[in-house]
């Protein structure tokens, strides 16, 4: 590329940021291929990505040769707004553990974000920061952005709900509690001490349905009463604790830095224990090797336009990002889900066909009897010589249907199958569903 057109095109993306907002959302930097190389989030969209292709700009003195060699390689930039700063935080973090962007180095691990778990069906609930709740069964508020000031404001709210945040296995009918010593906590207190029979069963389940509903609240009393006692010690010049209320005013705000279970999902975290789950698997299926291999499909589409699917790989239980693979529907217009599947699952396996790849131990489709169906006519016409374990599963109810068995499959919502499918499923769909929201995004910055 000459200086000249590099000028041309650094020009033709400012000119294309003057149109994004000034809201918060992510940005993708992409090179000549349309690849995407980084994932950003901003408060501003507009102010941060224009940050990048400023005339007087010293990338590699301000944020590092790595970032001038990316802004080096970019030929242009899109865009996703989000409604709220917190859901940019976490939708970045998603997309860069699903795309893999060359130039994103922060997030491409495992690492989760944090949640709140109330274990509510404990006669005592205990209340815990995790990053991998241990009962399905738990109250869960999160993921939260900041572990850091969640164990923060969590030390706070204690002090006013006295909830416990002990490991001890505590039971309403163990008589030897009330010779059970409580711990500081209680002599500071911070806590009830049910350990040591010091309340009730009901009125300790009292305090955290309070403090639960404080979770789901604004918030308004408790701030309303810290934001008065601040006042007041700045009144009698008490800075000090003026100084404490206006920070333990922050911290409450800051709860307010998280996303909603259902909405910002990390299934990994609700992961099912691999090896109990794949020899289980094989059993239902009756596999003569032991599972190794499962890869799992899903369709997304925007009323009928811009279908995408998606396939994602596990292997031995785990996500195996490097093989997860992204189909723009070529053969197929309008809203066919079926006919869509069926061109997936064709390109995908023409290669192991034709001996240059190897055959997944299960495919595992998005969807009911139907979409078992196509996957299982995508193969016939193939003219495969032997079907992999191929099954589906069906949202709403879970249920399993497999290939070659006239009747589906309910596992119990605890089962270690049921769980690792839904990891699959669910992987499969958030990978095609992001991929589209890419597409659709590109189409509205083209005016299409």
């Amino acid at each position: 590329m000459t200086q000249q057109d590099r000028q041309e095109r650094v020009q033709a993306i400012r000119e294309s940021i003057k149109e994004f907002p000034t809201g918060p959302g992510l940005y993708f930097m992409k090179d000549a291929d349309d690849k995407v190389l980084y994932v950003g989030k901003a408060k501003n969209l507009r102010s941060r990505v224009s940050s990048y292709f400023q005339p007087s700009a010293n990338l590699h003195e301000s944020r590092g040769p790595w970032i001038a060699e990316m802004v080096e390689k970019t030929a242009s930039v899109d865009y996703l707004p989000t409604e709220t700063e917190v859901d940019a935080i976490l939708q970045e973090a998603r997309l860069i553990k699903d795309i893999h962007p060359s130039y994103n180095t922060d997030l491409k691990d495992a690492k989760t974000f944090p949640y709140l778990e109330i274990t509510t069906r404990q006669d005592f609930p205990g209340v815990y920061i995790t990053r991998n709740p241990q009962d399905s069964r738990s109250r869960l508020f999160g993921p939260f952005t900041s572990v850091s000031e969640l164990r923060a404001v969590i030390v706070v709210l204690q002090k006013i709900y006295k909830f416990r945040t002990c490991m001890l296995d505590i039971r309403a009918d163990d008589p030897k509690r009330r010779f059970f010593r409580p711990c500081i906590l209680y002599n500071i207190r911070q806590c009830t001490a049910p350990c040591g029979d010091r309340i009730s069963r009901a009125d300790y389940r009292k305090q955290i349905r309070d403090f639960i509903s404080f979770l789901q609240s604004k918030r308004t009393t408790v701030l309303k009463r810290l934001n008065k006692q601040m006042t007041e010690a700045a009144a009698r010049l008490d800075f000090e604790t003026a100084a404490e209320c206006r920070d333990r005013i922050r911290l409450i705000e800051s709860l307010d830095k998280r996303g909603v279970e259902d909405g910002h999902i990390q299934p990994e975290v609700f992961a099912a224990e691999p090896a109990e789950a794949l020899a289980k698997l094989q059993m239902l299926l009756k596999a003569d090797q032991p599972i190794r291999i499962i890869e799992g499909f899903d369709i997304a589409h925007l009323a009928g336009t811009e279908t995408v699917g998606s396939m994602v790989q596990f292997i031995d239980g785990r996500p195996f990002k490097d093989g997860y693979r992204r189909f723009k529907i070529k053969t197929v217009s309008g809203i066919d889900d079926y006919a869509c599947l069926k061109e997936i699952v064709t390109r995908r396996y023409k290669r192991a066909l034709d001996g240059e790849e190897l055959w997944p131990d299960v495919v595992l489709i998005d969807g009911g009897i139907g979409q078992l169906h196509a996957a299982e006519e995508a193969f016939a016409e193939m003219g495969a010589p032997q079907l992999p374990n191929l099954m589906s599963i069906a949202k709403k109810e879970e249920l399993l249907y497999i290939h070659g068995r006239n009747k589906e499959i309910r596992l119990s919502p605890t089962n270690p199958v049921r769980k690792l499918l839904q990891y699959v499923r669910d992987e499969a769909h958030r990978f095609a569903q992001h991929y589209h929201h890419l597409l659709r995004k590109k189409k509205m910055l083209n005016g299409g």
